[in-house]
């Protein structure tokens, strides 16, 4: 029960939340640069807390993981929204396309322990399809109703054909997926009513 006078458990609740979040970012910059195997010490102590505190919340290493990729998914989902409000129909997209391209790139390690086999990973793909799928076609139909983009694109196949950019990026990396993605933006454009 909460001591409604002090507040305690409630900040509690808020040190968790602070906690799981410092070792979702710890984690999600250290797998970036070591890869999903990297030590939890490290990510303890980048996250400024004990190893127990990463164990309680994250037991297994497949919990951060999946931890780190949902949370992920949900920034870059969440990001749609303020393009959306920043930005008109087609600036909206080709700046979330550039933010989901980002996504995928700084995902690679992950990308080995999603296909690893185990079961834990198991859900992430649905989960990726049904918070990315909606969010493109949203705004793939806003643009195509500014007649800014052609409007005859599905959403998952623009998603795979992003994350097969990406994954093929030569010995240029980013900086050639970058350049692809903008011949991409440049494509969805062409044949578009208002152009």
């Amino acid at each position: 029960m909460t001591d409604d006078t002090t507040g305690t458990k409630k900040s509690i609740r808020a040190d968790a939340l602070r906690n799981e979040d410092a070792l979702l970012e710890a984690a999600k910059e250290i797998f970036a640069t070591s890869g999903v195997d990297a030590p939890v010490r490290e990510i303890a102590a980048r996250a400024g807390v004990g190893v127990g505190t990463l164990y309680r919340r994250f037991p297994k290493r497949s919990d951060l993981v999946v931890g780190v990729y949902k949370r992920e998914v949900d920034a870059c989902v969440s990001a749609a929204t303020e393009f959306a409000q920043q930005y008109g129909p087609g600036d909206a997209l080709s700046h979330w396309l550039k933010r989901y391209c980002q996504f995928i790139l700084t995902k690679k390690g992950l990308a080995a322990a999603l296909y690893s086999g185990d079961p834990a990973f198991d859900a992430l793909p649905g989960y990726f399809r049904s918070n990315f799928e909606p969010t493109l076609q949203s705004l793939l139909k806003s643009a195509a109703k500014a007649g800014e983009i052609r409007g005859d694109i599905d959403a998952y196949d623009l998603l795979r054909a992003i994350g097969n950019l990406a994954s093929t990026g030569g010995s240029e990396g980013a900086e050639h997926t970058h350049r692809m993605l903008e011949l991409m933006i440049d494509g969805l454009r062409f044949g578009a009513k208002g152009r």
